[in-house]
């Protein structure tokens, strides 16, 4: 769901220009129609409220494998992840998700002072297994809006069926985009996070720039994906398991020398046998 009030902080994939409204709004809800670019008078589809702010044309790849993969198994991928970690890992699930959520210091957060409500953006938000632990670790009565993009409309039909139990945050809104064009306007985020996807990304280092650029400068960037620990002796099983789950790539690692130039505060750690969390902040001089 998006409201009116939102189109304001979104720009267009293409050219960066300003956005307009036009469809049919339900208590300024948008609900069918398009946004529309004053720039280059591109037009993006809104639809059951839904809006689709990326090019297919350039889905490609990897982009389009996983893509296809997603929307093959929404319902399964959550229970699967819940079950396969500790199997394959000998770690809970909910260890690993801990390990990587305190890097965002959602604690910290406070008040801005803007009058703006604090953001937190997900890349890749899938079928919003991180939005309970967002919820959790926010301060008592600050005011959160929680942004959450996938390309996979079966993940994020997944992700919507989770907010209707209420299990996020309320103030929560999705969208269909391509993490290597956000379509945010610069600084718009207090927080940004990615996680699982990134090593099969057709170009990891634009995605880092694309978060970097939409952060707001000096807040904590998160970025979580497949990497055999170092220090492990896997066994054969275990090595099994991890070739199975990067069968996207030959080399699945941390993509810490593709960060933006002027990356400050890097920490990178395993948060599991098998995921490398990396963390990152970016100074205002390097975000654009």
């Amino acid at each position: 769901m998006m409201w009116a009030r939102d189109v304001a902080l979104l720009e267009c994939p293409d050219c960066r220009g300003q956005l307009v409204w036009h469809g049919q709004s339900e208590d300024d809800r948008l609900d069918e129609g398009r946004l529309r670019c004053g720039g280059c008078g591109e037009t993006w589809e809104v639809r059951d409220g839904l809006a689709r702010l990326y090019r297919e044309d350039r889905v490609q790849g990897t982009d389009r494998l996983m893509r296809h993969i997603y929307d093959g198994l929404p319902a399964l991928h959550d229970p699967l992840t819940a079950v396969l970690t500790p199997l394959f890992q000998s770690v809970s699930e909910s260890r690993m998700r801990d390990g990587y959520m305190r890097r965002l210091e959602l604690g910290a957060l406070k008040p801005r002072d803007d009058g703006q409500p604090v953001r937190v953006l997900e890349v890749g938000v899938g079928a919003g297994a991180n939005l309970p632990r967002i919820r959790g670790s926010l301060p008592p009565g600050l005011p959160v809006e929680v942004w959450g993009l996938d390309l996979s409309t079966g993940m994020l039909a997944q992700c919507e069926k989770r907010l209707r139990k209420g299990r996020g945050v309320k103030d929560t809104r999705l969208l269909v985009a391509d993490a290597h064009a956000l379509p945010f306007r610069d600084a718009t985020f207090d927080r940004v996070f990615h996680v699982g996807g990134i090593g099969g990304y057709r170009q990891p280092a634009v995605a880092l720039r694309e978060m970097a650029r939409v952060a707001r400068p000096g807040t904590p960037l998160v970025v979580v994906d497949e990497q055999l620990d170092a220090a492990l002796r896997p066994s054969l099983f275990q090595r099994a398991a991890f070739r199975a789950l990067t069968f996207y790539t030959r080399e699945a690692k941390s993509p810490r020398d593709l960060l933006p130039q002027g990356a400050e505060g890097v920490i990178e750690e395993q948060v599991s046998p098998f995921y490398y969390c990396l963390t990152f902040r970016v100074p205002a001089a390097v975000t654009g």
